[in-house]
């Protein structure tokens, strides 16, 4: 299967609107197993492993997270939690098809809101996209906040 640009930026777009749409389960369907979605503590930090992150969480993390969210009993949620993602159209920052590896970049605001209270990111999400059986999978997803320094209440979804 050969892979477009349109393909990838096609890609981008259905993930955040899942995620704007609280789709959860079937986000959680793009994602390897072995994927990680990534929030860096610090600008342009480069390990996740030994420095600490806002987020650092693999497919069982991200399911425990939408397991949450999902919950009938999760009373901290009611009422829940919206978000809505404004993205420029992604850059495609590299193909490469004999690997079927794929590299995205994307600008974007995030703002999610609860009741009375409402917060805007300012982001860039960096998608790592393997081709898998015919489908683009997320490998790696990684957001990286403009104020990534700046003190933060409770992100409750995932930007």
């Amino acid at each position: 299967m050969t892979i477009t640009r349109d393909d990838l930026i096609d890609f981008i777009y259905d993930e955040v609107r899942m995620l704007d749409e609280g789709r959860y389960d079937e986000w959680l369907e793009l994602w390897l197993p072995d994927g990680h979605y990534w929030m860096p503590l610090d600008w342009k930090q480069e390990d996740p492993l030994h420095v600490t992150s806002l987020l650092y969480e693999d497919l069982f993390m991200l399911k425990l997270r939408v397991e949450r969210l999902n919950g009938a009993r999760t009373f901290s949620q009611k009422p829940k939690s919206r978000c809505h993602h404004v993205i420029q159209r992604p850059f495609v920052d590299d193909m490469d098809e004999a690997a079927g590896r794929f590299v995205t970049n994307t600008n974007m605001h995030y703002v999610e809101t609860r009741l009375d209270d409402q917060f805007l990111l300012a982001l860039t999400a960096t998608h790592e996209l393997k081709l898998v059986d015919g489908k683009l999978r997320i490998a790696n997803k990684r957001v990286d906040l403009l104020n990534s320094d700046a003190a933060f209440g409770n992100i409750q979804l995932l930007p």
